[in-house]
């Protein structure tokens, strides 16, 4: 079942779910918008064995307000809010359709935050478009929705608590 807003902030209100920052302005119908962050990883290799390569090998961190993006570029980035999950909730991260109508895309397949976690959501930023894109810190970048789980269960894996890229 997926949680309305009221369902959503009554979550907030028992501590049960956090975000944090929290905007009460960012809660629609069935979804909290999230805001970029100044963070940013951006790729510096041009082959990535993936049998041998860790993200984090063939990658930089940059930190701006500020990127731009090219025609078929990928970068990640990272939300300023940080969420925790409580062990009976996931959440599903979404593009917003202003962004989408245009080609950008803010995760490629990443897209479930587990019950559990307590981080901030890495980005997995696209541009599909024939046109350069300047992506801004502080912008509503992408939306997530939360949904009950039957049972509960907590993700203990790599990136349970990340709290940068």
């Amino acid at each position: 079942m997926i949680l309305t807003k009221k369902e959503i902030l009554k979550e907030i209100k028992k501590g049960k779910l956090k975000i944090t920052p929290f905007n009460k302005k960012n809660v629609g119908p069935v979804s909290v918008d999230l805001i970029l962050g100044n963070e940013f990883r951006i790729f510096t290799h041009d082959v990535i064995d993936l049998k041998r390569e860790d993200y984090t090998k063939v990658t930089k961190v940059v930190k701006m307000n500020q990127i731009e993006l090219k025609p078929g570029e990928l970068i990640l980035g990272i939300t300023k809010e940080k969420i925790c999950m409580p062990d009976y909730l996931i959440g599903r991260l979404g593009g917003r359709s202003r962004y989408a109508r245009v080609g950008l895309l803010v995760h490629m397949t990443a897209n479930l935050v587990q019950p559990g976690v307590c981080n901030r959501q890495v980005l997995e930023i696209k541009n599909a478009s024939t046109s350069v894109f300047r992506l801004h810190s502080g912008m509503k970048i992408c939306q997530i929705m939360f949904e009950e789980i039957k049972g509960n269960e907590n993700y203990k894996g790599k990136f349970r608590d990340q709290g940068k890229l």
